[in-house]
């Protein structure tokens, strides 16, 4: 694999159509500092992160951010809110594991969350 910001670059990291293996666990871990706070689950299938607000209205908004930006991708991750916290669980469904997009995506959503999470 190239290094990790030629491989997240938005013109070259595209969602996964399936037909390819999931991400190996170093493969993983070698893009995780490419999404500060994420962590790899203890299967290597998916990345998580929690993200903290202020207040649930806060967490809210939040959520209403990632839903627009995953509909604008198509790329759609699950979501658990509750006050003043959001979980937000990147895996890709097609291949049953990682792809590097999830990892682009993981980048996209942290900048939403650095825009009113404390």
């Amino acid at each position: 694999m190239e290094g990790n910001a030629a491989v997240l670059d938005p013109e070259i990291c595209k969602p996964c159509r399936g037909g390819v293996p999931p991400l190996t666990r170093e493969e993983a871990l070698r893009l995780l500092p490419e999404a500060p706070g994420w962590k790899v689950t203890a299967d290597c299938t998916k990345i998580e992160k929690t993200f903290t607000f202020a207040d649930f209205r806060s967490a809210f908004e939040f959520v209403k951010k990632v839903a627009g930006l995953a509909d604008a991708v198509w790329h759609h991750p699950v979501i658990n809110v509750g006050w003043g916290i959001c979980t937000v669980v990147l895996h890709t469904k097609k291949i049953n594991g990682l792809h590097a997009y999830d990892f682009f995506m993981a980048g996209k959503i942290n900048a939403l969350g650095d825009e009113g999470h404390s």
